[in-house]
């Protein structure tokens, strides 16, 4: 188990989008009801690991998913098995809104499972993901990763399992140079899913 997480920067983000997330997850078996209750739980911010948790219907989470009334949501999903997958959707000062599963709790094939799960569902262009990491130890967690994804204006110290950023983003970056990397559409991939040639 790890405190692993996967992040990902937007440069817009509303209610359709939210609609659009949440469907892509549950196509694949990422929930955001519990498997046996199928309730829906969000989590209050607070100084508590867990903080208060309040149950809401599905299209009240996609409201407040959607980011119109509140800067920020935290909120549970689920796989089948009961294992539970912490959100945040969250808007910065600059507008920039970043979404961050943790990924701690679940073995290797669950976070694998999770990773892929989360990687096609913003990968659509409706979406406008511009970078993600994922860090599957969660080493890099410090990091302000939406001030490198978005500006690549800061640095990290630890070097997170994956990133994916926008290649005039990478290419200004200094701890990029001369690092493998691959093209994936619309980003420039560096880390364990460069692949060996």
């Amino acid at each position: 188990m790890s405190d692993g997480f996967f992040c990902s920067c937007h440069l817009c983000w509303s209610r359709p989008d939210a609609e659009s997330l949440l469907g892509d997850l549950e196509a694949a078996g990422v929930r955001a009801d519990h498997p046996v209750t199928r309730r829906i739980t969000l989590l209050s911010p607070g100084a508590g690991g867990s903080g208060t948790q309040s149950f809401v219907t599905r299209e009240q989470l996609v409201l407040l998913a959607g980011l119109q009334r509140l800067d920020q949501v935290d909120f549970l999903l689920w796989l089948a098995g009961g294992e539970e997958v912490r959100a945040r959707i969250r808007r910065g000062e600059d507008g920039t809104v970043e979404l961050r599963f943790g990924l701690g709790g679940l073995g290797r094939a669950d976070q694998e499972r999770v990773v892929r799960a989360i990687r096609e569902a913003i990968g659509r262009p409706s979406l406008l993901c511009v970078g993600f990491v994922l860090d599957r130890e969660g080493a890099s967690a410090a990091t302000d990763w939406p001030g490198f994804i978005v500006k690549g204006s800061v640095y990290f110290d630890c070097w997170p399992d994956t990133l994916a950023l926008l290649p005039e983003v990478a290419a200004v970056q200094p701890q990029l140079s001369g690092v493998n990397s691959f093209e994936q559409s619309p980003w420039v991939v560096y880390g364990s899913d460069v692949p060996s040639r």
